[in-house]
C-alpha cells in the first residue's frame, strides 16, 4: 500500500541549527497520526515543511506516492493537502467575509457548483446560511475555527495537516471541534496529522503518535500505548508525567 504521507530523513535547518534533524515518517491512507512534544521540538516545523511553509534542505517528502521538493508545491498538492493552524483569529483574512474565504479556494482549483459547495461546507461545520456574508471579526473563537476548517475540506483533501488545532480556544469549545474533526474524519476517510502538546488530545484523536524532542522522533507508538504505558524512552514518560500532573494541578 502506497503511504498517504512520506517523510524519510528530512533536514530543516535555520542558521546551522538543525530544526528537524534526519526525520522520517510513513503515514498509511485513513490514519490519524500525531505529533508530540515540548515547545521547540520540532513538530510544528515538521508540519510547516510538509505544507510547504519551510524549506526542507534534504530529504525525502512523498504525497500519495508523488515526491515534492524542499519547498516548491503545485495545486495538485494543495488539492490533496490541507492545513488548519492554531490561531483562528490569524488564519482568516479580516477584510474578507465567509463567503469570499470560501469562495477563493474553490475558483483557484476550478469547482463548480459554487453556491451548493459553501452552503454544504457551512453545514458540514456546524454554521448556518446566516454566517456567510459575516467578516470574520463578527465570530467567536470557535465560530472562525470552524471556517477555517471548512475552508480546508471544501476543495475535498484526502491530508489535513493540524497544527494545535483547539489550543487557542477555550475548554468548553475544544471538544466541539475535535469532535467535528472526528466526523469529518470517518465521513470523508481523511488522514490527518496532528500536532499537540496536548496528550489528551493526541490520545482522544489519534491511533499512531511520533515522539519528538529537540529535532528528533524518540519514538513512534501506537496511542494505547498512552494508556497502558507502554513505551521505551524516558523522555515520554517524562512528557507523560507532565501531562498528568498539569491536568491535576488545573483542575
Amino acid at each position: 500500500m502506497t503511504s498517504a504521507l512520506s517523510v524519510q530523513d528530512m533536514l530543516v535547518t535555520y542558521d546551522g541549527f538543525a530544526a528537524l534533524d534526519h526525520v522520517s515518517v510513513e503515514i498509511p491512507p485513513g490514519e490519524s497520526f500525531g505529533i508530540v512534544g515540548e515547545s521547540g521540538s520540532g513538530k510544528s516545523t515538521l508540519l510547516r515543511a510538509v505544507a510547504g511553509l519551510a524549506t526542507f534542505d534534504s530529504g525525502t517528502l512523498s504525497v500519495n506516492g508523488r515526491p515534492y521538493g524542499g519547498k516548491k508545491r503545485d495545486k495538485e498538492f494543495y488539492r490533496a493537502v490541507q492545513m488548519v493552524f492554531q490561531d483562528p483569529y490569524g488564519s482568516l483574512h479580516p477584510r474578507q467575509t465567509v463567503d469570499r474565504l470560501l469562495l477563493e479556494p474553490l475558483v483557484v482549483h476550478g469547482f463548480q457548483d459554487i453556491d451548493a459547495r459553501i452552503a454544504r461546507a457551512l453545514d458540514e461545520v456546524g454554521l448556518g446560511a446566516g454566517f456567510r456574508f459575516r467578516y470574520s471579526h463578527q465570530l467567536s473563537g470557535g465560530q472562525r475555527q470552524r471556517i477555517a476548517i471548512a475552508r480546508a475540506l471544501i476543495v475535498e483533501p484526502k491530508i489535513l495537516l493540524l497544527d494545535e488545532p483547539t489550543s487557542a480556544l477555550d475548554a468548553s469549545i475544544q471538544a466541539e471541534i475535535l469532535n467535528l474533526l472526528e466526523q469529518a474524519r470517518k465521513d470523508r476517510n481523511l488522514t490527518f496529522v496532528m500536532v499537540s502538546h496536548d496528550l489528551g488530545v493526541i490520545n482522544h484523536m489519534c491511533e499512531r503518535l511520533a515522539v519528538m524532542k529537540t529535532g528528533k522522533i524518540v519514538e513512534t507508538i501506537p496511542a494505547s500505548a498512552l494508556r497502558n504505558r507502554e513505551f521505551s524512552a524516558d523522555y515520554t514518560r517524562q512528557l507523560l508525567i507532565a501531562s498528568e500532573g498539569f491536568s491535576r494541578t488545573a483542575s
